[in-house]
């Protein structure tokens, strides 16, 4: 349990990694942990470090979709404003 706390505390924080960086991150567990060669403490503190760059990829990702935009057009075609982009 040592070895996962201390790496724990060599990582990056989560918060302050870009959302390419946090995925790449992600993704590197990810492989790891599918190989099944990592000794059962440091899985352990993997997946927990998978699930806080999976949320804060989340949120960055939902920060983004709120900040796009589309144009709206009037009805003659021509642009007439902006509107907040319909995800769903």
């Amino acid at each position: 349990m040592a070895a996962a706390k201390d790496a724990a505390k060599g990582a990056v924080a989560v918060q302050s990694l870009s959302f390419e960086q946090a995925l790449a991150e992600l993704e590197g567990l990810v492989t790891k942990l599918e190989r099944g060669d990592v000794p059962l403490e440091e899985s352990i503190a993997a997946y927990e470090r998978g699930e806080a760059l999976k949320a804060h990829c989340s949120r960055l990702l939902s920060a983004a979709e709120a900040r796009v935009e589309k144009i709206r057009l009037g009805a003659d075609g021509k642009p007439a404003g902006l509107e907040p982009l319909d995800v769903e």
